[in-house]
């Protein structure tokens, strides 16, 4: 819902804000105070046309912005985080977010979606779930088939729900078998120009024959083969230091003598001591570290003999033969290889293979036949949900002073399968029973249309509702019984929703939770806003009435009509 609307400089209203509660909300104020402003304010937010003359005259720009209360999983809160927006989180199960508009005198205009620039285009996507404008011009919801034929579904309830939902499943197995098939048939040539291509690739692959990691270990051993005189004197020197040499003198010092020599003379005096004994094992346990160490290097230089240039020459011909597959095909061996893998069986996939497209025109068969079905049974439904729509919307329209006038909801089977069924939704109005239904919007009068909007949303309030209702002059041409009727049922409306209504009669006004007036001030140029007390609500009533809120006789008719409008609450 909306907490507040802020309007600077647009139109003839300088700065007001316009704190708004949950339930029916009315705008009041007399003629050129700038109520349609609120309205035209809100068609800024939903992103529609700007207008340089709605800035105030004098003034460089004009803003719209509202603040907004949802629910954490509503979908116009991932849309805002999308575009960047900051969401503001309030409690346990509600947001905030910020919308803007602003509009230059000379014509260029930004939007703001939670603090940060975003499209205008952005504005439009977040505000059909947020905002619903039912205006003298404009009808904003339900203005195409496809709304017509959500709302239609949804009024249908769960029944239709779990139908649809079977039926897109196999929707979307035909459209991928038909599109498999179509390859299949389309693309002869140019499939056997890339299995052509793919299989002289995978030729070259095999015969290499590539292993997983077999680049990095040839790597290694082609460093080592590099340097296998400097490993050699290493290696050598190592051992000599650790063993003595062959060719060495007999008395030449190394580890293996002086660690024999040291276990020696503690082995004498061992029996003496525990510590002396313990000391001697562990030099012990050293000697045999040390000798294993030399076998060790023994058998490494023994191997260093054998891998010789030509084992060196054999390597970086391998290398280069997995470098001439690396340069095509990978990085490295193993996206050589994940490469080949997934070109196979792409392969087996080009290959013409006449039972493989046999199996797909039967498949396609047999959903053809399962999605005409279940279409067939959607069209059944709906058509039984239009009657019962078109019906309730009727029974309303008789209460909203349209007497004559009756909705007709049309479901016509369409040429194509789509997402949704085979049918097309439309709302027709017909204005008395020997005139030719029509859509809605057309031969219809701005009330009127608001009227025809009116009995719709509030038929479909429970199942298919926006946070916030905007009706601009909903009662436009009627008065009396008629308009007390409209105000009950804007009521019956904000039960559900939030209802904001922009009125000249006070029998729809006195059925509102909250009533703001917008008023000018005493120089006429400009205007402000104000939330009347319930005292200030009987004068506004009165001026509404009689054209005179002194009047006596006037003040006690609010007064009944607002005991009237908390009676039907």
């Amino acid at each position: 819902m909306i907490e507040e609307i802020h309007l600077r400089d647009l139109g003839v209203i300088t700065d007001a804000r316009l704190p708004l509660e949950p339930g029916f909300s009315v705008l009041t104020g007399e003629t050129g105070a700038g109520k349609t402003m609120v309205v035209t304010a809100l068609g800024m937010l939903l992103g529609n046309r700007s207008d340089a003359n709605s800035v105030r005259s004098g003034a460089k720009n004009a803003l719209a912005e509202a603040v907004i209360k949802l629910p954490h999983d509503h979908p116009s809160l991932a849309l805002a985080e999308d575009a960047g927006g900051s969401i503001e989180e309030l409690d346990a199960e509600s947001s905030e977010l910020l919308l803007a508009r602003t509009v230059s005198a000379a014509g260029r205009s930004r939007a703001h979606v939670g603090g940060c620039s975003a499209p205008i285009s952005t504005l439009s996507d977040i505000g059909q779930h947020l905002i619903a404008v039912h205006g003298q011009s404009d009808q904003l919801r339900l203005k195409s088939s496809a709304e017509q034929r959500h709302a239609l579904d949804s009024y249908a309830g769960e029944k239709l729900a779990r139908l649809k939902k079977k039926y897109r499943v196999n929707y979307e197995r035909f459209r991928t078998a038909a599109a498999e098939l179509r390859e299949v048939r389309e693309n002869t040539r140019a499939r056997a120009l890339e299995a052509q291509t793919l299989e002289g690739a995978l030729a070259e692959i095999d015969r290499v024959n590539p292993q997983e990691g077999e680049d990095e270990a040839l790597k290694s051993e082609s460093a080592k083969l590099s340097n296998v005189e400097a490993l050699r004197i290493a290696a050598t020197t190592a051992s000599t230091a650790l063993a003595g040499s062959e060719y060495g003198e007999a008395d030449t010092p190394n580890v293996l003598a002086l660690l024999d020599s040291a276990r020696s003379a503690l082995d004498q005096e061992s029996a003496a001591d525990e510590d002396i004994e313990a000391i001697a094992q562990r030099v012990n346990e050293a000697l045999i570290h040390v000798t294993d160490i030399v076998e060790d290097i023994s058998s490494y230089l023994s191997n260093l003999d054998s891998e010789g240039p030509e084992r060196l020459a054999e390597v970086e011909t391998r290398r280069a033969k997995l470098k001439s597959l690396t340069r095509k095909y990978g990085a490295d061996i193993a996206e050589v290889l994940e490469w080949a893998q997934s070109s196979r069986e792409r392969l087996e996939s080009l290959a013409d293979d006449p039972a493989r497209a046999e199996a797909l025109e039967n498949e396609l068969r047999e959903l053809k036949e399962t999605l005409t079905e279940q279409s067939d049974q959607l069209r059944t439904l709906r058509e039984k949900t239009a009657v019962k729509l078109a019906r309730a919307v009727t029974e309303e329209l008789t209460a909203l002073a349209m007497p004559n006038a009756s909705l007709v909801v049309t479901v016509e089977e369409t040429e194509k399968f789509s997402s949704h069924g085979k049918d097309a939704v439309t709302f027709m109005l017909q204005p008395h029973q020997r005139a030719d239904p029509r859509p809605l919007g057309k031969g219809a009068s701005g009330g009127e249309l608001s009227r025809v909007m009116l009995a719709l949303e509030v038929v479909l309030a429970e199942v298919d509702p926006v946070p916030t209702f905007i009706f601009d002059e909903v009662d436009s041409g009627v008065g009396g019984k008629a308009a007390i009727e409209i105000g009950r049922r804007l009521a019956m409306l904000a039960q559900h929703v939030q209802v904001l209504v922009v009125t000249h009669l006070p029998q729809v006004a006195a059925f509102a939770d909250q009533h703001i007036l917008v008023l000018k001030n005493d120089d006429a140029s400009l205007s402000r806003v104000e939330v009347l007390s319930d005292e200030q609500r009987v004068v506004e009533l009165a001026r509404m009435l009689a054209g005179h809120d002194q009047s006596a006789s006037a003040q006690e008719h609010a007064r009944e009509l607002l005991e009237m409008g908390k009676k039907a609450k």
